[in-house]
């Protein structure tokens, strides 16, 4: 039986590592040694056995043939594929919760996410949107979806569809740097959110699906962009580090 102290060690090791991968840090290919990483983290080495295990659960390593674990790479195909399954499963939870009705209470909290998202954008000519807070409501408004119609596997499928980092809600974000482009797309994926709540108020179960299906899609046209319009910015989105090809 493990002791507190071995799973703080695990739970440290494993916080650590996620977010060197997710960052960038360790990119898509890197080869993870367990006595390194052990000194690295100050821990020994078991926790971190255990936390590799657990992130290749995960999806973000995979065991090499030689032994020990490689963080995953990814093609440009398959990021598309996770976009669009992720848009799938949203629009699942879009058309169930119209279908099966919201308590009203809980879907005056999903407009109150939908109202802080608009207070992101700027008022005046001149003012610039507050992307990182955002992103946290984005994040806020994704979740709560896949929450609202009531289904603990819809949760963890839309949880488990979203996993990777190039598959999140905001995977995709521009930051201040990013082209006018961009920043359009924001204002169209926030007038989705407004729609999609909306339909979802009025009960309407196949245009909220359709409005989370082409949601998702956003993110492939920005994905697109840094593809084959603007390669520069692939350095400036984490979760394309893990992109091969």
């Amino acid at each position: 039986m493990k002791t507190d102290g071995a799973n703080t060690h695990t739970r440290r090791a494993l916080s650590e590592l996620r977010k060197r991968i997710l960052s960038g840090e360790l990119p898509g290919g890197t080869r993870l040694l367990e006595v390194h990483l052990a000194e690295q983290l100050e821990v020994s080495r078991t926790p971190v056995r255990e936390a590799m295990s657990r992130l290749a659960e995960e999806g973000l390593l995979e065991r090499v043939s030689s032994g020990g674990f490689a963080v995953r790479s990814f093609t440009a195909a398959d990021v598309i594929d996770a976009i669009e399954l992720r848009g799938i499963l949203e629009g699942t939870a879009a058309r169930l919760a119209a279908e099966r009705g919201v308590p009203p209470e809980r879907m005056d909290a999903f407009f109150d996410i939908v109202a802080r998202l608009d207070s992101c954008f700027p008022g005046a000519a001149g003012e610039d949107l507050d992307f990182e807070r955002y992103s946290e409501l984005n994040a806020e408004f994704h979740d709560a979806l896949a929450r609202l119609p009531g289904s603990r596997m819809i949760c963890e499928e839309v949880g488990r569809a979203t996993s990777l980092p190039f598959a999140s809600p905001s995977a995709f974000l521009p930051d201040r740097a990013a082209p006018d482009a961009f920043h359009h797309s924001l204002q169209l994926a926030q007038e989705q959110h407004r729609r999609v709540a909306e339909a979802i108020h009025a009960r309407e179960g196949a245009r909220a699906e359709a409005l989370m299906r082409e949601h998702a899609r956003l993110a492939r046209q920005n994905l697109d962009y840094i593809l084959s319009q603007d390669r520069s910015l692939r350095h400036q989105v984490p979760a394309l580090s893990f992109l091969v090809g």
